[in-house]
């Protein structure tokens, strides 16, 4: 039985994480919960799991929940805050930690959960784009677990699974191009929050629904792709994949590919490494390649003309350092500004471009620490900050 500690509970991965535990009562036991502010899910969650503790993001927040939980006569202990959630991450009765809180704030939980022991199943790009430096040199040491869920990944953990390394010629992260596929510049000119949000095939957070708007959460996978696997990123191809169906895939040094397929659901990936090394039982619909929409498969390249944050990952990965950090925490801000109404579409891409320039040229510390990443990480938001107002 693995005892999990879910950082992000009330989000996208987090409910389908708790799902995944509901339908396999004697697989898992739930020690922690962490979240940001919905503290209705959150109590919903408490009564069904019984964890032991839970932390909100805010401490008002957590208070109430406090008090509507010993009204109830519910023990779960509620924390608060970074310390709070960091003591979810590092619960002594846990073994297995889900990363899945949106943005480089899940980096610190993870670096402490790791250095407590804990196996990690990842589904927060955000902590290898800006801490992969820091982050996979500390899993080796401790002999823990990193177990992919992004979909991507989780797909070419599985392709690669058994291959020796000296046998992968290529990754291959496959998009579904997003609700702005096959748009021109200008077309993207006007486009709102609202049509930003519209994506063809997955169901997602704000954030990451943006990111896939703007084809920056391919950048983030490149890059997260290049930790995991110890790929170089220009190994690291995009291919437009609208249908969804195929989740990436590997070209092999004798020209031959691997593929991993699958209905675009996350309950997979999450059981994949939740399981690990073990598949588990079906709990959703049975893949059937005859379905209408699923037999005809098709490619395209990705156009960085159109959506230059690709390239500018590329670049960033190329070059390391700080400035993945320094690209991931422009990306964040400028997201909720654009969410906030606060700037147009592609002013997303401006200011990150702009906060990136502003570093490309500067001094980086041949070994990154995890205060350095955090340091630059604020930092870059400030500018970015400033850049927008």
């Amino acid at each position: 039985m693995r005892v999990l500690s879910i950082l992000g509970s009330t989000g996208s991965i987090g409910t389908q994480t708790l799902e995944v535990a509901r339908r396999n009562p004697d697989d898992f036991k739930v020690a922690g919960l962490a979240c940001g502010s919905d503290i209705d899910l959150l109590y919903r969650q408490i009564e069904e799991f019984m964890p032991e503790a839970v932390s909100v993001a805010d401490s008002a927040k957590a208070d109430e929940l406090r008090s509507r939980l010993n009204s109830a006569g519910i023990k779960t202990e509620v924390l608060s805050g970074e310390d709070g959630v960091i003591s979810i991450a590092t619960l002594g009765s846990c073994d297995t930690v889900v990363g899945a809180m949106v943005g480089v704030a899940g980096l610190l939980p993870t670096y402490k959960a790791i250095l407590a022991g804990k196996d990690i199943a990842l589904a927060n790009k955000e902590t290898l784009v800006s801490g992969g430096d820091v982050i996979m040199p500390l899993v080796k040491e401790k002999g823990v677990a990193l177990l992919p869920v992004d979909s991507e990944h989780c797909a070419i953990w599985q392709c690669l699974r058994g291959e020796k390394a000296s046998n992968l010629d290529r990754i291959l992260i496959t998009a579904s191009g997003g609700p702005f596929r096959g748009k021109s510049r200008d077309e993207l000119v006007g486009m709102t929050a609202e049509n930003a949000l519209q994506h063809p095939t997955w169901k997602m957070g704000g954030k990451i629904t943006i990111d896939s708007s703007t084809m920056m959460n391919k950048g983030l996978e490149i890059i997260e792709a290049h930790h995991l696997f110890g790929v170089s990123v220009d190994r690291i191809d995009v291919v437009v994949h609208p249908q969804s169906v195929i989740h990436s895939m590997v070209r092999f040094c004798d020209g031959s590919v691997m593929a991993q397929m699958g209905k675009p659901s996350m309950i997979l990936p999450i059981m994949v490494a939740l399981y690990y090394p073990d598949r588990g039982p079906r709990i959703i619909e049975e893949f059937d390649p005859f379905a209408k929409g699923l037999c005809d498969l098709t490619f395209e390249k990705c156009d960085t003309e159109v959506f230059g944050l690709v390239d500018l990952a590329y670049e960033a990965g190329r070059q390391g350092g700080i400035l993945p950090a320094v690209m991931n925490a422009a990306n964040e801000v400028a997201v909720n500004a654009f969410l906030n109404g606060k700037i147009g579409f592609l002013d997303i891409e401006k200011t990150v471009k702009t906060v990136y320039e502003d570093y490309s040229g500067r001094y980086l510390p041949d070994k990154l620490t995890i205060e350095d990443v955090l340091s630059y990480d604020r930092e870059a938001r400030i500018k970015a900050g400033e850049y927008i107002d």
